[in-house]
């Protein structure tokens, strides 16, 4: 395979599900994927070694947040993004466009980009769409994402459609700008609520061509059904021979929904997030080991479990380092909750190959829940 080539190796029978690899610079990336967000230019708490021992192979960076700190002097003369993190595997880089967008108060958008103040000193700040192709060339990712405007939830179809036009312009842009060597390049469809523009965006941007495509605009506050409707609205103008990613989702339930309709890669900081919240991830749901009925249990986080914290360490011990502030429990909770995603996608990946996708999705609809009460069971 070469770089930027998307095989499908096999497609579920009864669904839309696929399971496929996309060739990187740095390697293949088995698909459904999910990736987990280092934005800072590291995965929370974790070392690059620890990643690759969960069997990780491709995590994200972030355009806005690496540009303030620590530059892109500091990057340029660090070789880029892989070396200066000490990473081997691949790496997407967002354009910044979500974090730009949130910030409501602080930002102004013209048709050249957004002149937006840095949340870190309140320094101004001009980012369009050359200033994050060139970032990105900079960064040296594997995956480069063309800036976009995130449409919030709810919106005005007629601000929604100025707004989608934008992102179309800005998307051509990117991709007549000057890339990294090997870098691949995604557009965004947005489009918010409104179907037609969800489809006109995604066919403006394949007319474009890219080398794959994300969907945008969902999660950001509405209702799970509606969510599910913009994945359907957002695939419906992609090719099939392209890599399909949706944007920042990571409830599992809605991970299983969105491939069963083509979706092939997915970002969250979910995992790493709830971790340092004191919460775990299982196979039946999620439960916070901070609580006060955890403070002797003597069971590992989740019984079954083969990662490091769940074969060393007991749930009474972790409880007392998240209690204490010690830096080991965050580590230990985020070891647990990023093996158990990554494991999760294995699984899903492995169904797909064996036919049996359908029940796959079954099974997962009816075990997850949001707070597993088994969990405050004392055996």
């Amino acid at each position: 395979m070469n770089i930027g080539d998307f095989k499908i190796l096999k497609k579920d029978s009864r669904t839309k599900a696929r399971r496929g690899r996309l060739m990187t610079a740095h390697g293949p990336v088995e698909t459904p994927v999910f990736m987990p967000v280092g934005t800072q230019a590291t995965v929370k708490a974790m070392s690059p070694h620890e990643m690759e021992s969960l069997g990780c192979r491709i995590l994200l960076g972030n355009t806005y947040h690496l540009n303030l700190r620590p530059g892109m002097d500091i990057m340029e003369k660090c070789g880029g993004l892989h070396k200066f993190m000490g990473w081997n595997g691949a790496i997407l880089t967002d354009s910044g466009g979500y974090q730009v967008f949130s910030l409501t108060d602080l930002r102004k958008i013209t048709k050249e980009g957004v002149e937006f103040q840095s949340h870190v000193d309140g320094a101004r700040h001009f980012l369009g769409p050359r200033e994050a192709m060139r970032i990105e060339r900079i960064l040296g990712s594997d995956i480069a994402m063309v800036l976009d405007e995130c449409i919030p939830y709810p919106c005005e179809k007629n601000y929604a459609a100025k707004s989608v036009a934008r992102t179309i312009e800005w998307a051509k842009i990117c991709r007549d700008e000057p890339h990294a060597e090997g870098q691949l390049v995604f557009g965004i469809v947005q489009g918010g609520i409104y179907p037609d523009l969800r489809e006109r965006c995604g066919q403006e941007l394949v007319k474009i061509g890219f080398n794959g495509y994300a969907i945008g605009g969902v999660s950001v506050g509405e209702p799970e059904d509606v969510m599910i409707q913009g994945v359907e609205q957002g695939i419906a103008a992609l090719p099939e021979d392209k890599p399909r990613y949706l944007m920042g989702v990571g409830v599992w339930t809605q991970l299983v929904e969105s491939v069963a309709r083509g979706v092939d890669m997915f970002d969250c900081v979910m995992p790493t997030r709830l971790a340092r919240n004191g919460t775990a991830f299982t196979r039946a749901g999620r439960y916070p080991v901070k609580a006060a009925v955890y403070k002797d249990d003597l069971r590992p986080i989740e019984e079954g479990c083969t990662c490091y914290a769940c074969t060393h360490f007991t749930r009474a011990y972790i409880r007392h380092l998240l209690n204490v502030n010690e830096i080991l429990g965050a580590r230990l909770l985020t070891t647990h909750n990023l093996h158990c995603f990554l494991r999760f996608m294995e699984e899903m990946r492995e169904a797909i190959e064996q036919d049996r996708f359908p029940e796959f999705r079954e099974r997962i609809s009816s075990e997850y829940k949001t707070i597993d009460k088994a969990h405050a069971q004392k055996k």
